[in-house]
């Protein structure tokens, strides 16, 4: 499985916004500069995370875009697949139940593929947005930190 540059991105962007968007609607200009992100690309992203009810649009001179839900309820898994689709690792009937492969009686790799999809699936849901927003601000301390004694 390979994450494309929308799932990248869209993850980086959406931290930025929770980080942001605790005082104020985040505008999607303010993003692309700190994120070095395009804004037509983030436009999107973010219509994508709109329809997905992760995010919400708020209209006007100081609208912008806020959280829809609270951030520790919000799972990398869920931002992963509004932006991604589907994570699965390959494509196999044994998923979804279909009978369009002719090997699915005497499949082994299919147990293979499904642990792989578990294991991928039950890993990005145990991440929560608030968590990595947690370990941004962290890092973000101990850079501060770390340059004031270059400075010294």
């Amino acid at each position: 499985m390979k994450i494309s540059t929308k799932g990248r991105y869209g993850l980086r962007a959406l931290i930025d916004l929770a980080q942001y968007s605790e005082i104020e609607p985040v505008s999607i200009n303010s993003i692309a500069t700190r994120q070095g992100i395009s804004e037509r690309y983030l436009e999107q992203l973010m219509t994508l995370l709109k329809k997905a009810g992760i995010i919400k649009s708020i209209r006007g001179a100081a609208g912008g875009y806020v959280l829809a839900k609270e951030m520790a309820d919000v799972s990398v898994g869920d931002v992963l697949r509004a932006l991604e689709g589907s994570l699965e690792p390959v494509e196999c009937a044994a998923f979804s139940g279909g009978d369009s492969c002719e090997a699915a009686g005497a499949c082994v790799t299919k147990y293979v593929w499904q642990r792989i999809n578990e294991s991928i699936n039950r890993t990005v849901d145990e991440i929560s947005l608030k968590q990595l927003v947690e370990e941004s601000k962290s890092v973000q301390n101990t850079t501060s930190s770390a340059q004031m004694k270059c400075k010294n």
